[in-house]
């Protein structure tokens, strides 16, 4: 029985490819960043109208949870744009590392 030979490994990526994707991600970081914050004054701006104690404590923590993962995916699309941004300095910084020839002494 013959194995099957593996996939060829994909190419790395280049510098320019990690800025690109550093400025998509740090857009709809910004893009979520107005939505949450847009969300969390509307809920500020509108009290319940309900006397019920359990009605405010759902509504709390139903306006608790869609801001928090409002705000978690602002977290993780600004985290990924960051790594991004530094993963393409990375790869410059090496990319100029192998072009340089060696000092003579």
């Amino acid at each position: 029985m013959t194995l099957p030979t593996p996939p060829p490994s994909p190419t790395p990526p280049n510098p320019w490819q990690c800025l690109g994707g550093s400025i998509v991600a740090g857009g709809i970081a910004s893009v979520l960043y107005m939505l949450t914050t847009s969300i969390a004054q509307a809920f500020a701006n509108k009290p319940l109208a309900s006397d019920n104690f359990t009605a405010r404590r759902i509504a709390a923590a139903v306006r608790t949870l869609v801001v928090g993962l409002s705000a978690l995916g602002t977290g993780i699309f600004a985290l990924a744009a960051i790594g991004l941004f530094a993963l393409g300095i990375q790869l410059w910084l090496r990319s100029k590392q192998k072009t340089t020839p060696p000092a003579d002494s």
